[in-house]
Order: structure tokens, then C-alpha cells, then sequence
């Protein structure tokens, strides 16, 4: 049975695999580069694979510019199973991943003359773009046509918060996002920054100086930003730290109201500039 709209995202939504079966979504691989040696995100390499590598590496991985042809071949695969798709790319300001969407699209035109194609740039990323792919996902699976998924798609992306600790700025100093000075300061007091990504902008909104600490805090700042008792849609993110992820899911568990909790692996695509340890969630309320 053809459906109506399909759902086309990349890896960097940290959607877990089991979902992405579950509702056929089209992932396009993001394509890291490790030691002048290319793989592609999710296919050659886990995320667990990559952490490990990442923490014995000299010289910080770098991710390849992403090409219209990934695109082009999700958008193939998904026409042969819907009349339409709508493709979600992380925010344009963190990568290019919109343009080649957006190239693809223009391709598919002559190619896919039948098939109707939307490309949104999400305002979240991470899980929290995930999290809003699953929606449009489920609006699909009930049969809305493309205009309702878009618009149910821009209902959920403003609702969606994203909090995250880092485990250490290392990262961050060594691909030059960060000065020393800040390094210095981190290593000396042992700094676990709390940053939250709101609308494609990331901003520090914490200093706790324990994960422990760090984890509490990202709890109280999710209870600040939903009203108790509201049904919540909550992915927990992790980069190779997965009893810290279980932890928090499980405290989630009992102090919110879950109407969908999964624990969810990080994006090396990100994970090169955050580095392993990383813990976060990206949450929203249904109502």
C-alpha cells in the first residue's frame, strides 16, 4: 500500500533504529572523515565505534560536505512507497545538509516528475530534530497528506527544549570552538557545562561541576519548562555514556508523565566537537 507522505531525515536525529523501521523513515548517512578514511555515519561506523576511535585520536575527525546525491537516492527510495515526501535537514547554520536537500529536490524534479517533495530546516537538531521527525512520522502513519504533516511538523518543532551536559571542553578547545583560557579554567574546577538549544542557537545555561550535579540540574530545567502532569514525548541522548543515559531515563521515568521515553545515541556529527560523555535530553509537551 502507497502511502501518502513519506518521512526522509538524516543521522544526525539520533532516531533509533527500531523507530525508524517501525514508521519507514529514509535516514541519510553523514559522512565523517577519520584518518583521511571516509564513513559513512550509521553504515560503516556506530556511534559507539566512533567515541571509542574519538577518544584515542590525535588529530579531531572532520565531517565531509554533504553532496545532493545521499538525498536523491532517500528520495527514490521513499517514492517507492509514498506519493510524497517531506525531508527534515538538521538547522541550516550547522551544516549544509539543507542546500543538498534542496539540490536533490531540484534533481528529483525531472527525475520524480509524480513526486511531491517538501524540505523544512529544522529548528532543533539532535534528538530534538528526532523527536520531531517521529511526529511527523506518526501524522504520516495515520494517513494525513503532506500539508498536515507539515503543518503538524510546525506545530511540534517550537515546542521542542534540548539540554545537554558536556563531560569535558577538550573537544570543543581542540577544534578551536573554544579558547584555552577556557580549558584552563574547566580542568582547574572541573566544570561540566549545561548548554541548551533553542531554535538553531545554543547557549550555556548551567556550570555544575559534576555529571551528578549536571543530570539534577537538567531535570529541575525540564520541570521549569513543562507544566507538571503534561504528557511528554522525551529522547534521552548519550554519547558512549550509556549507565549515565539510564540514570536519567529512569528519573524521568518517575518524576514526569511519559507518553514516549527512549534513550538514544548521540551524533557523531556533533559528538566530534562535544567529544564521549555527553548526556542530554530533548523533551516536548503535547499540549
Amino acid at each position: 500500500m502507497v502511502k501518502k507522505v513519506a518521512i526522509v531525515t538524516d543521522t544526525t536525529a539520533c532516531i533509533p533504529q527500531e523507530q525508524v523501521v517501525k514508521y519507514g523513515i529514509e535516514i541519510v548517512p553523514v559522512q565523517l572523515v577519520f584518518e583521511n578514511k571516509v564513513y559513512r555515519d550509521g553504515i560503516d561506523i556506530t556511534p559507539t565505534e566512533f567515541y571509542a576511535l574519538l577518544r584515542k585520536a590525535k588529530k579531531l575527525p572532520t565531517t565531509s560536505a554533504s553532496s545532493p546525491s545521499p538525498y536523491l537516492e532517500a528520495y527514490r527510495q521513499a517514492s517507492q512507497r509514498a506519493s510524497s515526501i517531506l525531508c527534515l535537514t538538521e538547522p541550516a547554520k550547522f551544516s549544509t545538509m539543507l542546500n543538498s536537500a534542496l539540490l536533490a529536490k531540484e534533481i528529483a524534479k525531472k527525475e520524480l516528475p509524480n513526486l511531491a517533495i517538501e524540505v523544512i530546516d529544522c529548528t532543533t537538531a539532535a534528538a530534538g530534530q528526532g523527536l520531531v521527525a517521529l511526529a511527523a512520522a506518526r501524522a504520516a502513519e495515520v494517513g494525513k497528506n503532506l500539508d498536515e504533516v507539515i503543518a503538524e511538523t510546525k506545530r511540534i518543532m517550537p515546542r521542542v527544549n534540548l539540554f545537554a551536559a558536556l563531560d569535558t571542553l577538550h573537544y570543543l578547545v581542540k577544534g578551536g570552538r573554544v579558547p584555552q583560557a577556557a580549558a584552563l579554567v574547566n580542568s582547574l574546577l572541573q566544570i561540566k557545562p549545561i548548554f541548551s538549544l533553542n531554535h538553531a542557537e545554543a547557549h550555556t545555561v548551567a556550570l555544575p561541576r559534576t555529571i551528578s550535579s549536571a543530570i539534577k540540574r537538567i531535570l529541575q530545567l525540564m520541570a521549569g519548562k513543562v507544566v507538571k502532569g503534561q504528557p511528554l514525548h522525551i529522547a534521552v541522548m548519550h554519547a558512549d555514556a550509556p549507565d549515565k543515559a539510564l540514570v536519567i531515563r529512569n528519573r524521568i521515568a518517575s518524576q514526569f508523565n511519559c507518553v514516549e521515553l527512549f534513550i538514544t545515541e548521540f551524533t557523531p556529527v556533533m559528538g566530534v566537537h562535544t567529544g564521549p560523555g555527553l548526556v542530554g535530553v530533548a523533551f516536548y509537551s503535547e499540549s
